[in-house]
Parts: structure tokens; sequence; C-alpha cells
């Protein structure tokens, strides 16, 4: 067995963690790129969405390097997403390549025996000890976790930092360095280095920048190839910025989905305007956008890829919170003809509305 897994963000870095402490042999594609779309998009149905097409793209490169598992996240809807497996199976199949397809779904959703069933494909292939297996599932955890919150750091510093460049070269530097790491403990210890040199990266506390909330589809916002790296572009712009949507919320979120005590915070903020899950993340986008204006941001960007069923429910709920909360919110959808000349004019565009609204309200105190 060859594993390997479609990217999103950062996950790849959780899974070589995890998968070197099973002692699994796995691939990881290569970065999500044109030849990837490419692909993707001469093999799947017009009408699916950007995600859909690059995991399509992932798969056939990393098999072209000998892999012959493909672990994916699942959802029994009521998001196109919760198709998404089926339809890549029949897809890859017609394709001609025999493939096993494992798929981690909510516990909720396929009960925990059937879980533990689809976890334990991987984990039999494994020759390490139950415990080791633990350690290398707990080590995982605390990768992504520490990522994220390097992450976090850097894009909210970046509006403060004295040195421009500093947090995105940090960042940037930590990702790389951690793709090398040969075990889960060295690459732990090597954030743990990280996340204390992002802490002390030289700030200015006078210095007053625009913060933007990132909102939307959780790929989208996630995976920084779909939305031509809008936090690396905004950290270049001064701005600080903040994503709720991380892979370590993600896990929080369904570990604690069946005692229904996930995301309690955001889903009150939602309620007024969509009490209801109808699929994908329209409810924590909705709640997203309603936490930003309380806590203080000055705008937010909501970004989705075409055709994303409940993002286009949530885009035409944002102009009543835009207009109760006197609370900037803009919209970009993505797909695979977006231009990202025209993206980046839109981005621009927005950070000079925010700065034109908040020098006013200066002007009238």
């Amino acid at each position: 067995m060859k594993v390997t897994f479609p990217h999103m963000g950062n996950v790849y870095l959780a899974a070589k963690a995890l998968l070197d402490g099973l002692g699994i042999d796995y691939v990881i594609p290569p970065k999500n790129n044109k030849e990837a779309l490419d692909i993707g998009t001469l093999h799947s149905p017009e009408e699916m969405c950007l995600p859909f097409k690059l995991m399509i793209g992932n798969y056939v490169q990393a098999i072209q390097k000998g892999a012959d598992t493909i672990i994916i996240v699942g959802s029994c809807g009521p998001c196109r997403f919760g198709e998404y497996c089926e339809l890549q199976m029949n897809l890859m199949k017609n394709l001609g390549y025999d493939l096993n397809f494992i798929v981690i779904d909510y516990p909720k959703d396929i009960g925990i025996k059937e879980l533990y069933r689809r976890i334990s494909q991987v984990s039999s292939k494994s020759n390490r000890k139950t415990y080791e297996k633990l350690k290398a599932l707990s080590n995982s955890l605390k990768v992504i976790r520490l990522i994220d919150e390097i992450e976090e750091a850097a894009h909210m510093f970046a509006g403060y930092e004295r040195n421009k460049g500093d947090c995105k070269h940090i960042l940037n530097e930590c990702k790389e360095e951690a793709s090398k790491c040969r075990t889960s403990k060295e690459m732990i210890n090597l954030l743990i280095e990280y996340k204390e040199k992002i802490k002390h990266v030289p700030i200015d506390i006078n210095k007053n920048p625009l913060k933007i909330a990132v909102i939307g589809e959780i790929y989208t916002v996630i995976e920084s190839y779909t939305n031509f790296s809008i936090e690396d572009k905004l950290m270049g712009y001064g701005v600080s910025s903040h994503r709720g949507l991380t892979p370590s919320w993600w896990v929080k979120n369904a570990l604690l989905s069946p005692l229904k005590i996930n995301s309690l915070a955001i889903r009150r903020n939602a309620k007024k305007y969509l009490p209801l899950q109808i699929g994908g993340h329209a409810i924590e986008c909705v709640g997203e956008a309603v936490t930003a204006s309380k806590e203080g941001y000055d705008g937010a960007i909501q970004i989705f890829p075409m055709g994303c069923m409940p993002e286009i429910v949530s885009k035409s709920i944002l102009p009543t919170i835009s207009k109760d909360l006197d609370f900037p919110v803009m919209s970009l959808v993505v797909d695979d003809m977006t231009g990202e000349a025209g993206y980046i004019t839109r981005i621009e565009a927005f950070i000079d509305l925010l700065e034109r609204r908040r020098e006013s309200v200066l002007f009238r105190c």
C-alpha cells in the first residue's frame, strides 16, 4: 500500500507526520499548480467546482509516483461535497485506475464503529505497536495545531511588524523546513521553535493596521492556490488578517459535533441570519462575519468556488449583515477561469475602501 491524499493548505504536514509515525509508505502530490488544475479540468465534469478538479489533479500526479490508496475526508451532505468520494471513485475507475479509497467521515454520520473500521484499513498496514500508533496520531494533531497557530500569529502580526516581510519570511521558511523533517517529533520541535520565533518579530504597537477577516468555503479559504495566496498578499499590504476555518478547527469541530457543543459562539452569532444547517460551512461564514464585526475588524472577504450552493446562500445574507452592522463585506468567486489580475484589483480596491472609510470616521470625530 502506498498512500496519498489531496492538498488543502498545511494538511500535508500533519499527514506526513502521521504516516512517518506509522511507518507507512506514502506520496505527497506536488503542491497545487496549473498542471494539477489542467489535469482535473480535463477529466472532471464541466459543472464541477474548483476543489473537485484540483483533487483529481492531485490523485493523477500521485498515482504517477506509485500511489494506490487515497485517503480523503468526507461528508454525508447536504453540501455537494458529500458526493465527492463516490463521484471521484467512479471517475478514477473510468480513467482506468485501480485505487482503494478510504473516506474519513464525521462519526455522527457513519458511527464510531464504521469510522474505526475505515481508520483500521490504514493502521493495520503499520507494524508499529498500539501505543506507537496512538502517539503518531497525537503527534499529527499537535503538528496541525502548531502550524495553524504559527500561521494565525504571522497573519495578525504582519500589520504591526517593523521590518516589512519578516512574518511572511518566517512563515514560509517554517513550512519549507517542516516539510524536510524525517520524524514527527523533529517536526514538532521545529514548529515549537518557529512559534517562539514568530512571537519575537519586532513590532510597532503604535501601528493601527486594517484588520480583515477571511471567510467562506473551507477549501478555498485554506488552500492558497485557489485564492491566489490572498493571505500572503494581505501581509504584503500591511494588513492584519484572521481566518477562523483551519484544519485544526475542522478536527475540533468534528469531535465536538456529536455532542452539539461545536462552534457555539459562531452558531450563536449566525442564528439571527441563518438558523438552520444548510450544508458546507454556510453557518460558519455568516457567524464569522458577525463575529468579526463585533471584534472590531474593518471588513471581511468571502471566498468560495463557483457553484457552491451553501456559500451562494451565505453571499445573499451577507449584504443584510453588512447593512445591519455597518460592516463592509466583499465576496470573491473562484473557478478554473478566474484571472489573477482582476482578482487582485478587487482586493486592492476593497482595501482602499476600508482605508477611506476609516479616514472619514476619524474626520467626523
